[in-house]
């Protein structure tokens, strides 16, 4: 009953005429950010927060808000249409939905994309309604062990992210946690890999090496393939997904869901990790795992849900003990203490309006969302029916001018530069570029975490085995990477086998 007068109380506050306008407000900003590469939610609610400061406290965090789940809708949009990750969490959509937009099918991937959000982000909405408060309390219990082994068991999975072989996996792995270690130390804050300049001192920024790897490579490899970009449009298909799309994408919709809602709570987790995650237990999953990369609607499906389940699941530690878990919750956090509300367990009691009013407004907001975006999908296809000739130039010019846009600095255009040839040589390796990018995602939360817990165990390694959640994820990792070995192994007895076989019998 408590939990029903609560909701009673949220939508009394989202529905008023004027939190209604700023939630409108938050998620249509929040889609055009997603859209622009480079951008991002953490630097258009920076640059927004000021605004807010003489708003109503329940209005700025609710718009605030929906600049944020808007955020990670819109990322998609360029990701499909022309492979330009819009949003760092909109990476792995990349890799299946531009290659379904190459195949005249950019309508059921952006549509699939759009009502995956809008389940994902109803459930999550419903699930920190319910589960906030235990779950809470479980995250608070996460320490740098934890930590550790979870993001090891994320490295061990890259080996389903390659289409390739898993060695080639394993070298993309270790060309990212290489980059991932580019910067400041940070325990001792001594530079390494720097070569003097003080522009790496902070090391890589994931946007500029993303639009490399992926935008300005594809258009790399246009050049030297011009016939594969003739046309990306089919006058005959559908502009919203089949039937058969449906049946391919429930399973993955509600497992992304679930997956990104409790990847969303603990610090260090978020949308990008959830959605590379989701990627790879859907391939995991699969009957056909060797269509992922190709144009996979699944592939589409399962991230999209999980980066915006995400969003809910951020939210429980911020509103329940007054945790950030990422920078953009950073950036909540300072509003809410701004307008004189402390988050953490009083806040049901003290400041109960906003704290419903807020949850609430999520649900409002991704129903906007897909009012806003169905109808716009006809235009966004419309985008594909420029010749690639016209549109490669607009491409190239949309990634520098996303580059330059984030810090207002020549040197993030000059890193992508340099990743989009390094792109497009990996390409003609055959080293896909994602398992990359995860490792570069991972790397430094797994590296600040490893020397914590030695520091904490004075060297000793057992720290990681001794807690039960630690060797856990260790166990699990250790399995997930000793099966694709193990396949190996088999295939070079069979293939001994079969070599003697034929000896004998030539003999």
């Amino acid at each position: 009953m408590d939990l029903f007068h609560n909701l009673i109380l949220g939508f009394s506050i989202s529905f008023t005429p004027q939190n209604l306008l700023y939630c409108f407000l938050g998620t249509l900003i929040g889609t055009a950010v997603g859209v622009l590469p480079g951008l991002g939610p953490v630097a258009s609610i920076a640059l927004l927060l000021p605004v807010t400061f003489k708003m109503d406290m329940a209005s700025a965090i609710i718009m605030l808000s929906g600049i944020y789940y808007g955020t990670m809708y819109g990322g998609s949009i360029t990701s499909i249409l022309v492979n330009i990750p819009g949003e760092a969490a909109s990476i792995v959509t990349c890799l299946d939905g531009y290659q379904m937009a190459r195949q005249g099918r950019g309508g059921p991937a952006l549509g699939i994309a759009a009502f995956g959000s809008f389940i994902a982000g109803t459930i999550g909405v419903i699930l920190l309604m319910c589960l906030a408060p235990p779950l809470a309390s479980i995250a608070v219990n996460f320490g740098a062990p934890e930590y550790f082994s979870m993001m090891l068991l994320g490295l061990t999975l890259v080996t389903y992210l390659s289409r390739q072989s898993m060695i080639k996996g394993l070298i993309a792995a270790i060309l990212g946690l290489t980059l991932g270690v580019i910067g400041l130390d940070p325990i001792t804050a001594f530079p390494r890999f720097t070569f003097g300049s003080i522009n790496l001192q902070d090391g890589l920024n994931l946007a500029p090496l993303a639009m490399g790897l992926f935008g300005l490579a594809e258009v790399l490899s246009s050049v030297q393939n011009p016939e594969e970009k003739l046309t990306f449009v089919n006058k005959r298909s559908s502009l919203l997904p089949t039937r058969q799309d449906w049946r391919d994408s429930r399973w993955p919709i509600l497992r992304g869901t679930f997956l990104g809602f409790f990847l969303g709570i603990p610090p260090g987790g978020g949308g990008v990790i959830a959605s590379f995650a989701s990627y790879i237990v859907e391939r995991r999953f699969s009957r056909q795992p060797e269509k992922f990369g190709k144009g996979a609607i699944e592939g589409v499906a399962g991230p999209e849900s999980a980066n915006n389940s995400a969003v809910a699941g951020a939210y429980i530690p911020l509103l329940t003990l007054g945790l950030p878990t990422n920078a953009v919750m950073a950036l909540l956090l300072g509003s809410l203490m701004i307008h004189g509300v402390q988050p953490g367990p009083l806040m049901y009691q003290e400041h109960a309006a906003v704290f419903w009013g807020v949850i609430t407004s999520m649900y409002i907001g991704n129903v906007m969302l897909l009012i806003l975006n169905i109808p716009l999908i006809a235009l966004f296809i419309s985008i594909l029916r420029i010749p690639y000739s016209y549109l490669a130039p607009l491409i190239v010019v949309f990634c520098y001018v996303g580059a330059f846009s984030i810090n207002n600095n020549i040197a993030d255009v000059l890193v992508m530069t340099f990743f989009g040839f390094a792109g497009y040589f990996l390409r003609r390796c055959g080293i896909d570029t994602a398992p990359l990018l995860l490792a570069f995602v991972l790397g430094p939360v797994m590296e600040t975490s490893l020397r914590q817990s030695l520091t904490v165990s004075n060297g000793s390694g057992m720290i990681f085995l001794t807690r039960p959640v630690s060797a856990a994820f260790l166990i699990l990792a250790v399995v997930l990477l000793s099966k694709p070995v193990y396949h190996l192994v088999m295939k070079y007895r069979k293939n001994m086998q079969t070599l003697l076989l034929r000896k004998r019998a030539n003999s």
